[in-house]
């Protein structure tokens, strides 16, 4: 074995097997994958081999696609046959909620490029004879869409891999792996050592072991998944006999299970609650082609579904019960990328749907590696999306619900429960005594809105479907139901407007403590920043300022709010959900001359949100500071007392009203809350949630990561002008961001009008037409309650971004009128923010 590579590939499942394919296929021929035993020797060798195309998620939407697009020209490339069998996938629906889910997801399939047929009960008949349609109200067929032979698969990558140069190690144990002073890594195994420039963790069911070797607490936990293989059926045998196509992988979304034909018989899969994690500690070291007992009873109720949807399933007997590790994350989509606080480590691992992620994910993680950037928005996937409070206790609860939740409705705004609530603000109590009705962003609780006091739902106002699947609430034991999931407008949506309302009128009161926070400083602090992100730094202290990291090719990354708080001292906040992503940016990117010092503020400060035109007459009573526009203008910053409490008081807001963001140390937060809520009283304040913050920075056309801003888009096609400063002589991304421009612009950003709207808004990921031709998607949608709109934002083509131009959305299979608006339709001149 040799003792050099440049890259070393740790996994020989599919996902690491195709890691390496794309790796050599893009030029690197010096890549090395080892396998502890044999290829497919973990979950791939028991996979069931489905390509399921359906996927809410925009980045694994996309790997998705291009895998089912890659495997079927291995063959010729390989000469091997992958077993591919493009029988289609059907989804049934029984409920209404199940159809939007399925009328939402077109949007997204048809912005992806991703094909969807609209089936009707007799035409699922037509392709599933053996399928009883009662209660089936219509379903999805995806034509690219079947299944696949994972050894197979694995085995065409892997040749076509060792055709461009790449080896394969087998029965290779790593036993460790240490980065060298300059940053190269050993790999250590029982065969000898391999020094080597990147590493990338494949390790499926392994994978926390791997990550232990490096420091990484890595968020994967596997699930028990079984599924049952039936004798021969004659029917499915006189069909073959007759030559008659296989009917393709029918699918019973509202009763969690998938069914296709094997050998002649039916394979069920159940996704049933009560699958327990496993291989807690990683699996034994000897494991190999490990399979853990059958447990029929957790399958009772999904078995009994299917025999009522197909009757033949009950007229055979099994032929084998398959109960298998798959690799689970807390929110069921896998981890592809770079390792945090580690350079040139990379993830791909976490796979639920590992045999139709990998060539995706294989695809996009080589370009990641080679070429410094993903080609595509890889947000949803990137291993960064969770914190360290991701333990393996949380890990256990969310990846079993995770596992639960595989066919449940994916409501755009379901808030799952299990390990929540787990980081609570002090003033966490006190919304929640006010109404807050929570949800959850990298672990914190937040309001997304407040319910009046004794606001609660029945069954009726539920109305839950007949089905197994009929979670569409929040269900947490002892509080009463007060907010039901929904695609359209639902009960919180007029408790929302008067969140809205109130703000714009009076004042209001939000707990942004989410915040990813840090402090920039050292004698070079100033000079670092400014050749790293696009905008001026503040130069004076006191100043604020917003924002952009970009990618080397001139996309967007991230968002920061700059705020410099002394000389050589910066404070910058930027998106909670994305802490763990922006921070190892910023960190990664610090020069090595110890010039400049990076330090976590997160969990050290909180952010009380005051806005609305009574906002600055609520903190004139708790302060003795100078608030007028004169001494304190807007964007700016100034250390005012509320109180006795220290804090740093921020001009600026995300809603476009008069107001402060209020930081302070956290620990404090109450003695604030309650002299902000006992000054606001005689202004009647009162606190507003997330939602309601969604609504008013939609009608100020502010923009968010990973939807209006992607790396996918150029800062100039998001509309991000005034917040580039090409003065500048560099800053990252500058030159490419030219050139992108010089080159042509794909896309334009665009604040929309959406007419005739009367229960469902867009929500993001719609099609955008002319006539016929799609020209642009939504990149975000909700109701405007201050300017009495339905509203969009938008990516379209340039030709159609003028103020006036006529486009159609289609929200939930219905098209509306669509005028393109000036920008900002609520205050486009910012009186309120400079009043």
């Amino acid at each position: 074995m040799q003792s050099t590579a440049r890259v070393v590939v740790i996994g020989g499942g599919v996902v690491g097997v195709s890691t390496l394919y794309h790796l050599a296929k893009m030029g690197w021929s010096d890549a090395v994958l080892l396998e502890r035993h044999e290829l497919t020797s973990g979950s791939t060798w028991h996979a069931a081999g489905l390509l399921p195309l359906f996927n809410m998620s925009y980045s694994v939407g996309k790997l998705h696609q291009y895998s089912v697009e890659l495997y079927p020209s291995l063959e010729e490339e390989t000469e091997l046959n992958v077993g591919f069998s493009n029988v289609t996938n059907i989804r049934l629906a029984t409920s209404p909620d199940r159809m939007d889910e399925y009328l939402y997801y077109a949007g997204v399939a048809q912005t992806i490029g991703v094909d969807v047929d609209f089936l009707t009960p007799e035409q699922v008949k037509e392709v599933w004879p053996l399928c009883q349609t009662e209660g089936i109200i219509g379903a999805i067929q995806h034509p690219a869409d079947g299944y696949i032979q994972p050894a197979d698969l694995t085995q065409a990558l892997a040749k076509g891999a060792r055709m461009r140069g790449a080896k394969i190690h087998r029965n290779t144990v790593v036993t460790g792996i240490a980065q060298k002073p300059n940053g190269e890594w050993v790999v250590s195994t029982d065969k000898g050592d391999i020094t080597c420039e990147h590493v990338v963790s494949a390790s499926g069911n392994f994978a926390r072991q791997t990550g232990a070797m490096v420091g990484l607490d890595i968020p994967v936990v596997p699930v028990e998944h079984q599924y049952i293989v039936t004798e021969p059926h004659p029917d499915i045998l006189e069909r073959r006999a007759k030559g008659l196509p296989e009917m393709g992988v029918l699918r019973e979304s509202d009763a969690s299970w998938y069914m296709r034909e094997e050998a002649g018989g039916l394979l069920l899969g159940p996704y049933e609650v009560g699958a327990p994690a496993c291989y807690l500690d990683g699996p034994a070291d000897n494991a190999e082609y490990e399979l853990f007992p059958d447990a029929l009873d957790r399958l009772e109720p999904y078995i009994i579904s299917a025999i009522e949807r197909v009757p033949a399933f009950a007229e055979v007997g099994l032929k084998k019960v398959y109960n298998g590790a798959i690799a689970y994350t807390p929110d069921g989509s896998p981890i592809v990328g770079p390792a945090w606080n580690l350079k040139n480590f990379w993830l791909n691992e976490g796979h639920s749907f590992g045999i139709t992620a990998a060539g995706g994910a294989g695809w996009q993680l080589a370009h990641w590696i080679v070429e410094g950037e993903p080609s595509i928005d890889m947000m949803g996937v990137d291993p960064r999306r969770f914190g360290d409070y991701a333990s393996r206790g949380y890990l256990i609860e969310k990846n079993e619900e995770a596992y639960a939740k595989v066919f449940t409705v994916h409501y755009p705004d379901e808030e799952r429960e299990a390990a929540r609530p787990l980081r609570q603000t002090p003033c966490y109590d006190r919304m929640k005594k006010l109404g807050a009705v929570f949800g959850s962003v990298f672990g914190w609780e937040r309001p997304n809105w407040f319910a009046p006091e004794g606001y609660e739902l029945t069954d009726a106002d539920l109305d839950k479907p007949e089905v197994i699947l009929n979670h569409n609430h929040p269900a947490v034991e002892g509080e009463p139901i007060r907010e039901k999931w929904s695609f359209r407008r639902s009960n919180y949506f007029e408790h929302v407007g008067n969140e809205c309302r109130h703000v714009s009128e009076k004042v209001g009161l939000q707990d942004m403590s989410a915040f990813a926070k840090c402090e920039i400083s050292g004698p070079g602090a100033e000079a670092w920043l400014d050749t790293l992100l696009t905008n001026a730094i503040p130069k004076k202290v006191g100043r604020v300022s917003l924002s952009y990291l970009l990618t080397a090719k001139g996309g967007v990354r991230s968002e920061f709010t700059v705020y410099k708080v002394a000389p050589q001292r910066y404070y910058l906040v930027s998106a909670g959900a994305f802490e763990r992503h922006d921070h190892d940016y910023l960190r990664k990117a610090l020069p090595g001359d110890g010039s400049v010092s990076f330090e976590r503020l997160t969990t050290a400060m909180g952010v009380l949100v005051l806005a609305g035109p009574r906002s600055r007459d609520v903190l004139a009573k708790v302060t003795g500071a100078n608030l007028s526009n004169e001494a304190f203008p807007w964007l700016t910053g100034q250390k005012i007392s509320i109180g006795a409490a220290p804090v740093d008081a921020l001009r600026v807001n995300f809603i476009g009203e008069l107001g402060w963001e209020i930081h302070h140390p956290i620990e404090m937060q109450n003695y604030i809350f309650d002299k902000l809520m006992a000054a606001g009283a005689e202004f009647d304040i009162k606190p507003f949630g997330i939602r309601a913050m969604d609504s008013m920075r939609l009608e100020k056309s502010y923009k968010l990561i990973p939807r209006e801003l992607s790396v996918e888009y150029s800062a100039f096609e998001s509309g991000l002008d005034r917040f580039v400063s090409m003065k500048k002589p560099t800053f990252q991304g500058r030159d490419a961001l030219l050139a992108w421009r010089e080159r042509g612009v794909s896309n334009a950003f665009v604040t929309m009008e959406v007419h005739d709207v009367t229960d469902a808004d867009a929500r993001g990921s719609e099609v955008i037409y002319l006539g016929d031709k799609v020209v642009g998607r939504v990149t975000s949608g909700g109701y405007g309650w201050r300017v009495g709109k339905s509203l969009a934002l938008a990516m379209v083509g340039p030709e159609h971004a003028a103020p006036g131009t006529e486009l159609e959305i289609a929200i939930l299979g219905k098209r509306h009128r669509a005028t393109v608006i000036a920008d900002s339709p609520f205050d486009p001149d910012n009186q309120a923010l400079r009043s």
